[in-house]
């Protein structure tokens, strides 16, 4: 089972605005393009989102369907692959202090991606899901900044003032 995680430097409820995108999906989940809904309303359970998947000269529709929502929190997917079959990813979102931690866990379900999972197979996910949280980050991290969304590097101490009110970091 591929498990990941990543701090991304924005509040969880920047993480779920691009999350709950369904035309953001392409984004920044790897090897998808032109991702668009075509049921339900995502991201709730039962939504349905569309994306073309491109390897090489061939071009393959897909759909991914969201079996769970947990809005802010937790959302799962079927990634449905064809003859490849399906995939779960589920994707948590944690307050860590006035960030994000993501987690990604992903596994096969049905089909083909299920008899020929192994190491190797695992650790392409493991490939797939850095690139993956990586682009998610930068998405997170360069949109517009909301109330409770501020951002500050990691490590980085703000001092207020004798004035403001305090004199410690």
């Amino acid at each position: 089972m591929a498990v990941r995680h990543h701090l991304i430097r924005v509040g969880p409820g920047a993480v779920w605005d691009v999350l709950a995108d369904g035309h953001r999906y392409a984004e920044w989940v790897v090897g998808t393009s032109e991702s668009h809904p075509v049921r339900g309303q995502w991201p709730r359970t039962g939504a349905a989102i569309r994306y073309e998947v491109r390897l090489g000269p061939v071009r393959l529709d897909n759909e991914t369907v969201v079996r769970y929502c947990e809005e802010g929190t937790r959302l799962e997917l079927e990634a449905h692959a064809g003859a490849l079959g399906s995939a779960r990813i589920a994707i948590e979102l944690r307050p860590w202090g006035e960030h994000c931690l993501v987690i990604v866990d992903e596994h096969p379900l049905r089909g083909a991606g299920g008899r020929l999972h192994n190491v190797g197979f695992e650790a392409l996910i493991q490939l797939r899901h850095r690139t993956m949280l990586a682009r998610l980050a930068k998405l997170c991290e360069d949109g517009p900044q909301g109330p409770g969304n501020t951002r500050r590097a990691l490590g980085q101490v703000t001092v207020r003032s004798e004035a403001d009110g305090g004199g410690h970091a």
